[in-house]
């Protein structure tokens, strides 16, 4: 049985090249304002509606490509599987899990699985906003990198047209200080 991959792309910038290349599997194309006014509550909206594609059967995994800030100089690609959700730790072996649960018997108010109900949602909707911001963030980063750069060679190319522009008229105005010199010279003789 083959796999069917949907594919949904955010943002003006992505959009139009997706579309183009992808254009069977695009189910949808999320378009927001650029800039980071990316509300929270737009994201909520998005999660809530993978949440319950997941639950349901629909969505069996949900990896996001986005482009993550690492400083001004760096951003990374990256591929992150945001459903189904990962272990809460970090490799550890099932003997030490097994240990540190029996040694921590916890009493939870309410229980442990409505706590759970509430708080694996309320994750997913943090992970995917800050994969939105991150994009957002990278995307103002290589602009301003970008617009930086221009601006320099912008200068540079000003302080050499200057340059030969004032080499130019001064070369003209040694040309006819030499004229001048020379029909003196002739009237002299």
């Amino acid at each position: 049985m083959a796999k069917r991959i949907a594919v949904v792309v955010s943002q003006g910038q992505s959009a139009s090249p997706a579309k183009r290349q992808l254009e069977e599997d695009i189910i949808s194309a999320l378009l927001f304002e650029q800039g980071l006014d990316l509300k929270y509550d737009e994201v909520e909206a998005i999660a809530n509606r993978y949440l319950e594609q997941y639950a349901t059967g629909e969505l069996d995994r949900l990896d996001v490509a986005y482009t993550k800030f690492v400083s001004i100089s760096k951003q990374v690609a990256v591929v992150e599987t945001l459903l189904p959700l990962g272990s809460l730790t970090d490799g550890e072996s099932g003997k030490e899990k097994a240990k540190e649960a029996a040694g921590s018997m916890y009493e939870f108010m309410p229980s442990a699985e409505s706590i759970l109900q509430e708080v694996v949602p309320t994750s997913f909707k943090v992970k995917l906003f800050k994969c939105f911001l991150d994009a957002a963030v990278s995307e103002q980063i290589a602009r301003m990198v970008a617009m930086k750069s221009a601006t320099e060679n912008a200068s540079d190319m000003i302080k050499e047209l200057s340059r030969t522009y004032n080499r130019a008229r001064q070369s003209q105005i040694t040309g006819e200080i030499m004229e001048i010199i020379g029909g003196v010279e002739a009237l002299k003789k």
